[in-house]
């Protein structure tokens, strides 16, 4: 069964490939959906709905602490004031003007052991391997995967206002590639995901009560990418490794629902899919695993993860992944024309 998409917006957006292609999305609680795009050594926050509204300029810009390092991510707090950098050796909150509100240390990224630093902060130290930051819904917590003393990697829950170290969660199988957070919009868990690159994926979820740390340790059974959330759902979205299925789980990480894939068609899951909307799930195939039939985009009823159908688009295949946003829309992006487009059923 084909399914008709209606394109709602359009814009040219230089650089907005990252939105459907990396993690540089920021959805909250409170509905706000922005773009975090670095450009040059700026990193430039865009409010999506003011960007289809026209409004081309930023909501804000903050420098980037560490001019070259444009790996880890940032994190900007719901008022937007300051943003959260996670850098090769350091967390740092900046502010618009570009001073630092506080800086959070920690053991170096670098994979070369017992290599040395010099005092110039801005060194940046071979290799790739990278944490990442959130700052919470409420704007009171910096959630932070870090390296800790002898490669013992971490995730510190950290005061938003000066940086303060509030607990330390040790993560010990984790040899990390890069990570990313997903905060559930339920505004208490957080949730973590660790690439390993062929050594598989680590996943957890947590919640810290303003007392202590609560951790949710998913890796015994999963080795699986955590994919979105949404707030008519208690759980959460992932797929496998090598997408060979996709799962709606609890928070605890009991499978609610599964899609295999076909193996007649001998279709993979692409690692991009997640919520339209409360009913709605958007994956895709034949982008990251080659496919004869091509790219293709696929609606799933969220609640069981049925098939409907595969999306038809007015201006023919889009081979772009796809940035679901949760509201009855998704995100596709046109490299030839450097265009962002909003599309509905």
């Amino acid at each position: 069964m084909s399914i008709h998409a209606h394109l709602s917006g359009s814009v040219r957006l230089p650089g907005g490939s990252a939105l459907v292609h990396g993690d540089v999305y920021e959805s909250r609680r409170d509905g706000s959906r922005r773009a975090l795009l670095l450009h040059g050594d700026d990193l430039e926050v865009h409010d999506l709905e003011d960007l289809f509204a026209g409004e081309r300029a930023p909501a804000a810009v903050f420098p980037m602490p560490w001019p070259g390092w444009g790996r880890g991510g940032a994190s900007v707090s719901p008022d937007g004031t300051f943003a959260v950098f996670s850098g090769q050796r350091a967390v740092r909150a900046v502010g618009t003007d570009g001073t630092t509100r506080w800086e959070y240390r920690h053991a170096c990224w670098g994979p070369v052991l017992d290599h040395e630093h010099t005092g110039d902060e801005q060194q940046l130290c071979e290799g790739y391997e990278h944490g990442s930051v959130r700052v919470s819904d409420d704007g009171r917590f910096v959630w932070a995967h870090v390296m800790g003393e002898e490669y013992e990697e971490m995730w510190a829950v950290l005061d938003a206002r000066d940086g303060r170290e509030l607990a330390r969660l040790p993560l010990d199988d984790s040899a990390a590639a890069g990570s990313h957070h997903l905060a559930h919009p339920d505004g208490v868990h957080m949730g973590l995901c660790i690439g390993m690159g062929q050594d598989g994926i680590l996943l957890y979820w947590a919640r810290w009560d303003g007392e202590r740390a609560t951790v949710w340790d998913l890796n015994e059974t999963l080795d699986r990418i955590l994919l979105d959330a949404h707030p008519a759902h208690e759980g959460f979205l992932t797929v496998e490794h090598y997408g060979s299925d996709l799962r709606l789980h609890a928070l605890d990480g009991a499978v609610l629902a599964e899609r295999e894939q076909d193996e007649e068609a001998e279709l993979a899951w692409d690692y991009a899919a997640g919520f339209v909307d409360g009913d709605t799930v958007i994956a895709t195939t034949g982008i990251e695993y080659e496919d004869e039939e091509g790219p293709r985009h696929w609606l799933l009823t969220a609640g069981t993860l049925e098939t409907r159908g595969s999306v038809t688009y007015p201006c023919g295949p889009v081979d772009s992944l796809v940035r679901p946003l949760g509201d009855g829309s998704w995100l596709t992006y046109d490299e030839k024309t450097g265009t962002l487009n909003r599309w509905t059923v």
